[in-house]
């Protein structure tokens, strides 16, 4: 598959496991999970010069609170620009209320982006113009928590007009042609078919299965609900790439191995890859499972992507890049003219 250089976005995703507590007093800071999610998308910046989107989903809040925030930008520098906007915020708080770092409860309940899901995205523009409303992360809005979604992720879709046209919604002209927006729309409908009918929590497989079936193309897909599950997904073919890392303190995954790397320092082996068809989905709870959404097809995984536009200190990527270059420099067969080879049949 070979797809335009703008297509490959850049995902990011964390889970925190813990309270804020625990993480100021083992890293020293309430923000650890902001400044990972930062240093992941730097990593991941040649995926998106065009915008930049974060959101979060707060657990735990008080009825009435909001508890899913969203900002994004589509400035020059736009990791800069969402990231010096929470810094903004912080430092205005913190100016009125000097002691409010040494209270990880209270800096939760003031800070917009402390939350304990967070998704990031860096866009290269797959349509329209460079503006900031088809920016990822998307979200709809719900008076009921559950039925909160906000979507970000790496991919293109081939049956846009037929997903619009199921969930028979119009969008506007901006949204018209957004695979995300499309996507968003479907997710949503199963996700409030499925709080209709069930009053113990989610099934987010369920959710997942009925919804993905639905779509033709490749993708790296991220989603945080306001019950406080959230899942990554990646296409059947596995077109677009997908890496993930757990441990106790937290649940990452990321469009490239070297930047889940480099950000937790951790080794090669202990970054796994999202296999075709699955979906890393995590409860409120904090507990996570691979699950099959959809069984794998054949392998097409974009060529481009993996040889031209990832990082090429992933080792995998590396090698493949050396046997293409091998392969550029072997020497070719030369087949016979074709005046003897046709003489060879007679």
């Amino acid at each position: 598959m070979s797809d335009a250089i703008k297509h490959e976005c850049g995902l990011a995703f964390i889970r925190l496991r813990k309270p804020f507590s625990y993480y100021q007093q083992k890293y020293g800071t309430v923000f650890y999970g902001l400044n990972k999610l930062y240093l992941l998308m730097e990593k991941q910046h040649n995926r998106g010069q065009d915008g930049a989107g974060l959101a979060t989903v707060k657990l735990h809040t008080e009825p009435g609170v909001p508890f899913m925030h969203r900002i994004r930008s589509a400035q020059p520098q736009p990791i800069g620009d969402v990231f010096g906007k929470v810094r903004d915020e912080i430092a205005e708080i913190e100016k009125y209320q000097p002691e409010i770092t040494r209270y990880p409860g209270l800096m939760k309940g003031h800070v917009r982006f402390l939350g304990e899901l967070l998704l990031g995205h860096l866009r290269y523009a797959t349509q329209g113009k460079n503006d900031v409303e088809l920016c990822h992360p998307f979200v709809r809005y719900n008076t009921i928590p559950a039925r909160n979604l906000t979507m970000a992720g790496n991919f293109n879709l081939v049956n846009v007009d037929e997903l619009f046209s199921f969930t028979k919604v119009s969008p506007g002209d901006k949204h018209k042609n957004s695979d995300l927006a499309a996507m968003l729309e479907v997710v949503h409908h199963f996700l409030c078919k499925e709080d209709e009918a069930r009053q113990n929590g989610l099934d987010v497989k369920n959710i997942l299965k009925q919804a993905f079936s639905m779509f033709d193309g490749g993708y790296h897909v991220g989603g945080l609900i306001g019950s406080g599950d959230s899942f990554v997904i990646r296409d059947p073919h596995g077109i677009r790439p997908s890496y993930y890392y757990v441990n106790e303190d937290v649940i990452v995954t990321a469009s490239e191995r070297a930047a889940i790397r480099t950000t937790f320092n951790v080794g090669e082996n202990e970054v796994m890859e999202l296999m075709p068809g699955n979906a890393l989905i995590v409860k409120e709870n904090g507990e996570y499972s691979i699950e099959e959404i959809i069984p794998a097809r054949e392998r097409r995984a974009c060529s481009f992507e993996r040889i031209y536009f990832s990082r090429g200190s992933d080792y995998d990527i590396y090698r493949e890049r050396q046997r293409r270059e091998d392969l550029q420099r072997a020497p070719r067969t030369r087949l016979p003219p074709l005046r003897n080879r046709t003489q060879s049949h007679r």
